[in-house]
């Protein structure tokens, strides 16, 4: 999970536009943002290392990851409205949101 998190933290710094385009218009400087949630993915996934500091960053990813659904829900709209054939991705990232909570979820019970 760590390596996840802090490869998709990486991602940020290496395909900014990526991400940005899935900002939604009402949240304001796309580039700030996904600068920010690319170093709480990058620092949430260093802190799941050590055991003192495991539980903290699980509960904390899960909270991002909460943050992050108005962006997926965009995205699902965007793509909808757009007939972009990547709307299935962006319906599947939707669920996965939940498969990732879950993930986080067992790292604040297992390592207790």
């Amino acid at each position: 999970m760590a390596a996840f998190y802090i490869g998709a933290g990486i991602n940020h710094f290496l395909h900014p536009a990526f991400y940005e385009q899935m900002i939604p218009p009402y949240m304001p400087s796309p580039a700030v943002l996904v600068c920010i949630s690319g170093i709480c993915e990058l620092l949430l996934g260093v802190l799941l290392f050590p055991a003192a500091t495991r539980v903290f960053a699980a509960w904390l990813i899960i909270h991002m990851l909460i943050v992050f659904f108005p962006i997926h829900t965009f995205m699902i709209k965007s793509y909808y409205e757009q007939h972009d054939p990547k709307l299935w991705i962006a319906v599947v990232r939707l669920p996965l949101q939940f498969i990732l909570i879950w993930w986080a979820w067992l790292y604040t019970k297992k390592f207790r």
